[in-house]
C-alpha cells in the first residue's frame, strides 16, 4: 500500500534524524497508516546502521491534533492523484513535494531481491535529497531563506543565534497530496 506510511516515509523519518544530527527533528506519517512499518524497510534500515526503535505506521491527525509538535517543514513524498487537497498544517509550516520518479517500494511485486532493490533506489534517492536539505544554512536566516517578517523571532531573539533551536519536519506520504498546493507561510515559532 503506497500511502499507508509504512515505507518511503519511515526511511525518510530515520534518514533526517541520522544526517540532520541535533538540528532537525524527523516524523513520518500517511493519510491511510497501514499500521505496520514495513519489514524491508526496517531490513534496510538495520543493515545502513540506523535505529528502527520507536518506528511505527501513524495517521497524519497525530501532528495536526493540540499539543502535537510543532512542525517547520513538511514534505510529501508521492506523485499521485496531484490535484486533491492536503491537509491544512498548524502553525503554517512550509510545504513542498519531494517527487522521487521511482515507484513506491511497497508496491513492488517481484522477488525478494527485486523488492529490495525498489526499498534502496527509495532510500538513497531520498538520503540524497535529505543530505542536501540538512546542508541548508538555517542558522543564520530562517527555513525562507530570509529573516522574516517583523515581529517574529524565527532566526534569533534578542541577539541569540539561532544553532540551539532544532527544526522539526514531518515527511508524510498521501496519494491524494501530490504537489503541496498548500503553502502557507512564515512558520509561527
Amino acid at each position: 500500500m503506497h500511502h499507508a506510511n509504512s515505507a518511503r516515509s519511515i526511511l525518510a523519518e530515520r534518514l533526517l534524524e541520522h544526517h540532520g544530527g541535533s538540528r532537525f527533528h524527523g516524523h513520518s506519517a500517511g493519510s491511510f497508516p497501514r499500521g505496520a512499518v514495513h519489514p524491508l524497510a526496517l531490513a534496510l534500515l538495520k543493515e545502513a546502521g540506523l535505529p528502527t526503535a520507536g518506528l511505527r505506521s501513524k495517521a497524519w491527525d497525530e501532528f495536526a491534533a493540540p499539543g502535537s509538535p510543532a512542525l517547520d517543514f513538511v514534505f510529501t513524498v508521492c506523485d499521485q492523484a496531484a490535484g486533491e487537497a492536503c491537509p491544512a498544517w498548524p502553525g503554517q509550516p512550509i510545504t513542498a513535494h519531494w517527487g522521487l520518479r521511482l515507484p513506491d517500494p511497497a508496491a513492488e511485486q517481484g522477488t525478494d531481491a527485486q523488492r529490495m532493490l525498489a526499498f534502496r533506489e527509495a532510500f538513497q534517492a531520498l538520503e540524497r535529497r535529505i543530505r542536501l536539505f540538512t546542508s541548508l544554512p538555517m542558522e543564520e536566516t530562517g527555513p525562507h531563506g530570509a529573516d522574516p517578517p517583523r515581529g517574529r523571532d524565527w532566526p534569533r531573539a534578542a541577539g541569540q543565534r539561532r544553532r540551539d533551536r532544532i527544526v522539526s519536519v514531518t515527511i508524510w506520504h498521501n496519494p491524494a497530496c501530490g504537489t503541496s498546493r498548500n503553502t502557507l507561510g512564515p512558520v509561527e515559532i
